[in-house]
C-alpha cells in the first residue's frame, strides 16, 4: 500500500508543474489559482459543515495553525511555482530547483524533530541531491533564454514547503486530513482572490484551455498530490517523504518533453538513475532504523515521528 501511494503522490504532485503549464498561456498565475482554489474551497466548506464530525475537539488555535501551514505550504509555495512558469522557467527546471528541499529537510530533520537519520539515508539524500543537479546542469545548458534571476524564484516556494513542513510535524494537534485540506484551500482562496482583485486581473478568461487546466489542478495536483503529500507525511515521516519529492525533477522533465518538447537528453536520463537508486537507499535505511528502534524503546521514541490520526 505505502508502494502504490508513493507513485500515486509522484504522479499527481509532478501533474501540478504540467497544469501550471498548461495554464500560464492564458492567464496570470494568480487569476490560475484563484479559481484553482475559491470554488474547491466552497465545496469543502459545504461539506465541512454538513458532516462535523472531524472538527470537534480542535480549538480555535489549532485551526490558526492549520491556516498559516496552508499559507506556506499552498499559497507562498504555488505562488512561487506558477510565477516563475509564468516569466519562462520550463515545469522541468522549476521542479528540478524545488528538488532541493529534500536535503534541507533532512539536515533539519535530526534538531528540529528529533528524528534518527541513519547513514544509509544520508547517503541516499546525498546521492538524490547528484541526481538532481546531472538534471538541472541538462535543462539549464539548453539556454531556454530566461532571465537569471527568474531561477531564484521557486527557490522561495521550496523554503516556504520545508516551513509548513516543520510546522506541521511539530504540531501536537490530531487534525484529520480532510480538515487540514479544507483549512489550507479556504486560506489559500482568500489570499489569491485578495490579490488577483486588488491586481485586477480576478475575470476568467474565456479559452477553454483555462478550464481544462483549472479541472486538471483541482483533481489531481490538489486532490491527489497534496492530500497525499500530508497522508505519507503522517505515516512515514520527513525523510522518506521528502525523498519522495527527489522523483518530482525527473518525471516532471520527463513529462515536460512529451507534452511540451522540453529538453530530456542522457544526462537527464542519468540523473533519474541516480534520483532512483537515492529513493531505494533511503527506503532501506529507513527500514533498518525501524528494526533497531524496535529494540530500543528510547531510541524507538527518538526516531518516530509524531503520528497525526484521520
Amino acid at each position: 500500500m505505502n508502494f502504490l501511494l508513493s507513485i500515486a503522490f509522484v504522479l499527481c504532485w509532478s501533474s501540478g508543474f504540467i497544469g501550471a503549464k498548461l495554464g500560464a498561456g492564458s492567464a496570470s498565475a494568480v487569476t490560475i489559482l484563484m479559481w484553482r482554489f475559491l470554488p474547491l474551497a466552497v465545496v469543502l466548506i459545504v461539506i465541512a459543515t454538513t458532516s462535523g464530525t472531524s472538527w470537534r475537539g480542535l480549538t480555535v488555535r489549532d485551526v490558526a495553525r492549520q491556516s498559516m501551514i496552508g499559507a506556506l505550504s499552498q499559497s507562498g509555495y504555488l505562488l512561487t511555482v506558477y510565477y516563475a512558469i509564468q516569466l519562462g522557467v520550463s515545469s522541468g527546471t522549476t521542479a528540478l530547483i524545488d528538488g532541493v528541499q529534500p536535503l534541507v529537510a533532512g539536515v533539519l530533520a535530526g534538531p528540529l524533530l528529533r528524528q534518527y537519520v541513519t547513514r544509509k539515508q544520508w547517503l541516499g539524500l546525498c546521492l538524490g541531491v547528484s541526481g538532481v543537479a546531472l538534471v538541472t546542469m541538462a535543462d539549464a545548458a539548453a539556454g531556454t533564454g530566461v532571465a537569471r534571476w527568474a531561477y531564484l524564484v521557486p527557490f522561495l516556494g521550496m523554503f516556504s514547503l520545508v516551513a509548513a513542513t516543520f510546522l506541521e510535524s511539530r504540531s501536537r494537534a490530531r487534525v484529520a486530513p480532510s480538515v487540514s485540506m479544507t483549512v489550507h484551500c479556504a486560506t489559500s482562496a482568500v489570499v489569491f482572490t485578495a490579490l488577483a482583485v486588488s491586481a485586477g486581473v480576478a475575470k476568467p478568461p474565456a479559452e477553454p484551455s483555462f478550464w481544462v487546466a483549472i479541472t486538471w489542478l483541482v483533481a489531481l495536483s490538489t486532490f491527489g498530490g497534496y492530500g497525499l503529500y500530508w497522508l505519507i507525511l503522517r505515516r512515514s515521516g520527513v525523510t522518506k517523504v521528502n525523498t519522495l519529492m527527489f522523483l518530482m525533477a525527473p518525471v516532471t522533465a520527463g513529462w515536460g518533453a512529451f507534452m511540451f518538447g522540453e529538453p530530456f537528453g542522457p544526462q537527464t536520463a542519468l540523473g533519474l538513475a541516480v534520483v532512483l537508486s537515492a529513493v531505494v537507499i533511503v527506503y532501506r535505511g529507513d527500514a533498518s532504523s525501524t528494526r533497531v528502534c524496535a529494540r530500543d524503546t528510547d531510541a524507538g521514541k527518538a526516531a518516530r515521528p509524531t503520528e497525526y490520526g484521520a
